[in-house]
């Protein structure tokens, strides 16, 4: 329980940090209501926010809610592989790993391998992007999610690109 406590006091002080307050963890601890907790640290076993899109360096994106991880791509992959015309997303039950092939998506001028950006079970793929792949183009945050994987390993999640890195990756990286 200890472990979880300091967990929790470390989510409180980051949470109070991005709030701009300056307080100690114990005065913002009593200043959190429990609700704020829930949906902020228990629903997604780590210390992200519940819907904080993450990113890698291979352009996927992941938002977790309940420990359940839904993928897609960024703008800026729909952007650069242009009109996306298939889409080959993992079947329901497969395991995956993070930084592994787990699909497909082809477009009018490239090819492009779906990495994982985290590991765990596949719980439902997005049958839309399948039958209409132009969704992954025209929503890609949205309605044109690939799948939903329930994690393995939640800690994962913690070390990839929030959205301010990724627009500084975006800057500096010639990708």
């Amino acid at each position: 329980m200890s472990r979880l406590a300091a967990q929790i006091a470390k989510c409180v002080t980051r949470s109070a940090k991005l709030l701009g307050h300056h307080e100690t963890t114990s005065s913002v601890s009593t200043r959190i209501t429990s609700n704020f907790l829930a949906r902020n640290f228990f629903s997604t076993h780590c210390c992200l926010h519940a819907g904080e899109r993450r990113y890698t360096d291979k352009h996927e994106w992941v938002t977790v809610s309940s420990n359940i991880g839904t993928v897609g791509i960024s703008d800026y992959a729909q952007d650069a592989l242009g009109d996306v015309v298939y889409a080959q997303l993992p079947d329901v039950g497969t395991l995956i790993k993070k930084d592994e092939e787990c699909g497909a998506l082809e477009s009018v001028k490239a090819a492009s391998e779906v990495m994982s950006p985290c590991s765990g079970k596949v719980v439902e793929k997005n049958k839309a992007a399948e039958d209409k792949p132009g969704l992954i183009n025209s929503s890609c945050y949205d309605e044109g999610w690939l799948f939903k994987v329930e994690l393995s390993e939640p800690k994962e999640v913690e070390s990839l690109m929030d959205e301010d890195a990724y627009n500084e990756f975006l800057k500096t990286d010639p990708h």
